[in-house]
This record gives structure tokens, C-alpha cells and sequence, in this order.
């Protein structure tokens, strides 16, 4: 083999390559992309699902509460009231017969 053929080849793999390397580079910044997006949109889901009771509570139940003269320990006091709840209360380690 003559060595022309042979820096002709390497040359042609050389840029095979260069192809390659720019075709992998550009999925591996897409990725980085994607993973980036990803992380925030999970940030932002988890402050919500961890937010929005909060804000459910002090921006929509909370008034309510102030407008009738209740507030939430008496709120507490009504649930307890209902049948089954003393027993279930009992069940998890609290005293059963307190009242």
C-alpha cells in the first residue's frame, strides 16, 4: 500500500470522527439541557405540593375559621366528636378514655 492511500484514509477517518464527535457533543448538551429543565420542574412540584396546603389553609379556610369564632383547636375539638375517631385515637397510643 502506497502511503498516499494511507494518509488518505487516516484523513477520511479523521473527519469520520470530528462528525461523530460534533454529533455526540450536541446530544450530550441536550441532555445537560433536559436534566437541568427536569431539576427545577421538580423544585417547583415539590414546593407546591408542600406550599399549597399552607396557602390552602391560611388563604382559604382561615377566614372562614375567623368569620364563625372557630379556630382550628376547636376544629380539632368537632372531629373528635365523631363516632370512631376516640376509638381509632386509642388505636395509635392515645388514652381512649380521656375526653
Amino acid at each position: 500500500m502506497p502511503p498516499t492511500d494511507t494518509h488518505h484514509e487516516i484523513e477520511r477517518l479523521l473527519k469520520k470522527n470530528t462528525e461523530v464527535l460534533e454529533d455526540n457533543n450536541k446530544l450530550l448538551r441536550k441532555l445537560h439541557r433536559f436534566h437541568i429543565i427536569s431539576a427545577w420542574f421538580k423544585i417547583v412540584w415539590l414546593a407546591l405540593i408542600i406550599g399549597l396546603p399552607f396557602a390552602l389553609y391560611f388563604y382559604i379556610l382561615e377566614p372562614y375559621f375567623s368569620a364563625l369564632g372557630s379556630n382550628f383547636e376547636t376544629f380539632q375539638v368537632g372531629i373528635g366528636e365523631l363516632p370512631g375517631i376516640k376509638g381509632i385515637g386509642g388505636f395509635f397510643g392515645g388514652d381512649p378514655s380521656a375526653e
